[in-house]
């Protein structure tokens, strides 16, 4: 484990620990503490540096990330097979002065997939059935998450805000800071989104934790914890997994928890990791105080 990763740990750990010590009367509503119950398990490209993931009619869609990687595609759940698949990347003369293109965050809205890109200030807009591009939109600053609440899209961008959008138009409505018990939460923390309901889920980046955003004034309420979903057999199937003294597997750096999906027919999430094999079907179950 990186010491980056066990700093940003210990600082989630922490402040998940000092919940029930924060007293309701500053007016934050107490945060709930949740684990993982696994309802299915179902195989995932371990080759896949999943960025984004959404489920819709019976299928994932997913977007892909690496530089000379990068890809949008439908799989199927029950197999993890890739039924369509297009890569995402610059012409070979773009590419002789220009970085190639490294997706992020993915979104259905009104029959169009919107994927972001990292650090090229675009999104590109495909058509749901064919994959086929069908519009460019310019943005500032970073794209890593993305989610839509069927009025407004929102977007986290390394920093601690999420940046709220219009759905039709992608402009920026407003950026909301995202607290704990009233506390801004650090840079470089929000990555992957879902939005259900009132909240925003967000997959935070390098740790093991989803966090459970209210979207109406961006206080964490929740916080999940998915440490236990990968199996040291399954950390072993990660390609270039290390040892740690005692000789249990520990997986690189870069395959993190990070994709997250809401499944409304049984009220259950999605959730897998860059380069992980397993595809999880999961409920988030309160831990008793």
């Amino acid at each position: 484990m990186s010491r980056i990763r066990i700093v940003i740990l210990m600082i989630i750990l922490s402040l998940s620990v000092s919940i029930h010590a924060q007293s309701t009367d500053a007016g934050y509503a107490p945060v709930t503490e949740y684990t993982i119950e696994i309802v299915n398990t179902y195989p995932h490209d371990p080759t896949a540096f999943t960025q984004g993931l959404i489920v819709h009619d019976g299928t994932f869609y997913e977007s892909t990330g690496l530089r000379g990687e990068s890809t949008l595609r439908q799989v199927e759940i029950e197999t993890g097979d890739v039924l369509a698949s297009v890569d995402v990347s610059r012409t070979a003369e773009e590419l002789e002065t220009q970085q190639d293109y490294f997706a992020e965050g993915l979104e259905l809205v009104n029959g169009k997939l919107i994927q972001l890109t990292w650090q090229s200030n675009v999104a590109f807009v495909y058509d749901l059935e064919t994959f086929e591009e069908v519009d460019v939109i310019e943005y500032e600053g970073q794209g890593w998450g993305l989610c839509a609440d069927g009025e407004y899209l929102y977007m986290s961008d390394s920093t601690e805000y999420l940046a709220v959008r219009e759905a039709d138009s992608f402009d920026l409505v407003a950026r909301m800071l995202v607290t704990l018990n009233g506390s801004p939460i650090q840079a470089n923390l929000l990555n992957e989104l879902e939005c259900v309901g009132d909240y925003v889920y967000a997959n935070l980046w390098q740790t093991d934790f989803i966090a459970q955003i209210d979207k109406f004034n961006g206080n964490i309420v929740g916080l999940i914890n998915a440490s236990d979903l990968l199996t040291d057999e399954m950390i072993r199937e990660i390609p270039n997994f290390s040892e740690d003294s005692a000789g249990n597997a520990v997986p690189p750096s870069g395959a993190v928890l990070n994709g997250i999906a809401y499944n409304p027919e049984d009220d259950t999430f999605f959730i897998t990791g860059k380069l992980w094999s397993r595809m999880f079907e999961v409920r988030f179950v309160a831990v008793e105080s």
